[in-house]
C-alpha cells in the first residue's frame, strides 16, 4: 500500500505541476512577451511560485500510515481527472 500511495502521490503532484505550468504560461506567443501585459506577468510569476512549491513537496514524503492511505484514495481520483484536464487544456 505504501509504494502504491507514493506512486499515486507523485503522479498527482506531477499532474498538478503540469496543469499549473500550462495554465500560468503567457497568452502570447513566447515567454519573453509576458512583460508586455501585467496580467501575463503576474500569472507567470504566481505560476512559477506554485510550480516550485509543488516540486519541493514532491520530495517530502508523508510521516504516518493514515497519510499514505489518504494519498492512495486521493491519487485514485486526482490522477485520472488531472489527465483528462491536461488533455482538454492542451
Amino acid at each position: 500500500m505504501r509504494i502504491t500511495a507514493i506512486v499515486l502521490r507523485s503522479l498527482a503532484i506531477g499532474v498538478l505541476l503540469v496543469l499549473t505550468w500550462r495554465v500560468s504560461s503567457p497568452q502570447s506567443e513566447t515567454i519573453w512577451t509576458a512583460y508586455e501585459t501585467p496580467g501575463d506577468l503576474v500569472r507567470l510569476v504566481l505560476g512559477a511560485g506554485v510550480c516550485l512549491w509543488l516540486l519541493v513537496h514532491l520530495f517530502i514524503l508523508p510521516k504516518d500510515a493514515s497519510a499514505y492511505r489518504t494519498w492512495l484514495y486521493l491519487g485514485l481520483i486526482i490522477v485520472p481527472l488531472g489527465l483528462i484536464l491536461i488533455i482538454a487544456i492542451w
